[in-house]
């Protein structure tokens, strides 16, 4: 079967000469203001030096989320969006990506089975995604005019899709590919690991060796990913120079609250910042802006 075909078959947009050309020596840039949002759960916005606009797990209506309050809808407040980064296929990581592409444009960078069924199944529009975004564990993608190139690593966790309004009998959930976490390395920015969700696992190790991580996002809400004592092993794990938590407070079973885990964490060696939601961190080149 030729390369068309193939993509015509599954409904991508083929972008090869994304996929031929070789890669140039990355040449040193000038330290730049990379801005980092937690919009509360798992989503957070980057705003990369060159103005860029990147959002993972953008689940924006979460009950955490400052500008989802007193009615408002927190997608008006979206002028610009690149890439929607989605880690795995629960509802609360999927989150808004779809009506955010349909308001932007934004393309979506997933797994392969995500995407082919967030299109399928949820309306995710088919000519935002490609074989340019759509990877698997161990797979890497530039994007952003060479900006930013993301990495995507594994996570220990479940990925099944929520069927919206499933016909009787029907499943009710499907596959929606590996469980994920994403490494974006920004030129002139921070290199940032999104731990998605997940449960220790020792090749954290190899993440840590290999990234070296300016910033790392760790779920420690407990009972669906790490509780704080696993969490602080894996900020050690990927030799985080800076660990923001993230995915607790939004349902009453995630009760674990973040100071725990940043009281260990620095006991550990570890630099934390907890931040509220629609909060800013700001970066300057690989550091943190600020206290």
């Amino acid at each position: 079967m030729s390369r068309r075909l193939t993509a015509a078959a599954l409904g991508l947009t083929l972008a090869l000469p994304a996929l031929a050309a070789a890669r140039a020596p990355e040449a040193p840039e000038a330290a730049g203001e990379t801005r980092i949002t937690w919009h509360g759960h798992a989503a957070f916005e980057i705003v990369t030096p060159r103005g860029h606009v990147l959002m993972i797990d953008p689940w924006l209506r979460n009950p955490r989320n400052p500008a989802a309050g007193d009615g408002r809808d927190p997608l008006a407040a979206v002028k610009r969006l690149d890439y929607v980064l989605v880690t795995h296929a629960h509802f609360d990581h999927v989150g808004d990506a779809v009506a955010l592409a349909r308001r932007t444009g934004a393309r979506l960078v997933a797994s392969f089975e995500l995407g082919t069924n967030m299109a399928a199944v949820l309306g995710f529009p088919r000519e935002r995604m490609g074989f340019d975004t759509l990877m698997n564990v161990g797979g890497e993608i530039t994007v952003a005019d060479g900006e930013v190139t993301i990495a995507m690593v594994p996570a220990v966790h479940s990925g099944g899709l929520r069927v919206p309004e499933p016909a009787p009998g029907a499943p009710a959930v499907v596959y929606g590919g590996p469980a994920t976490g994403f490494v974006l390395r920004i030129r002139g920015g921070p290199t940032i690991y999104h731990t998605g969700d997940t449960a220790y696992f020792r090749d954290m190790e190899e993440i840590g060796e290999r990234y070296h991580p300016d910033l790392a996002l760790i779920n420690v809400g407990g009972h669906f990913g790490m509780e704080p004592e696993a969490a602080v092993r894996a900020a050690v794990a990927v030799r985080a120079r800076l660990a923001v938590p993230h995915h607790y407070g939004t349902f009453p079973v995630l009760t674990q609250a973040p100071e725990g885990f940043a009281r260990a964490a620095r006991a550990a060696g570890v630099p934390v910042r907890v931040l509220r939601p629609g909060e800013t961190l700001v970066f300057r080149g690989r550091r943190p802006a600020g206290p």
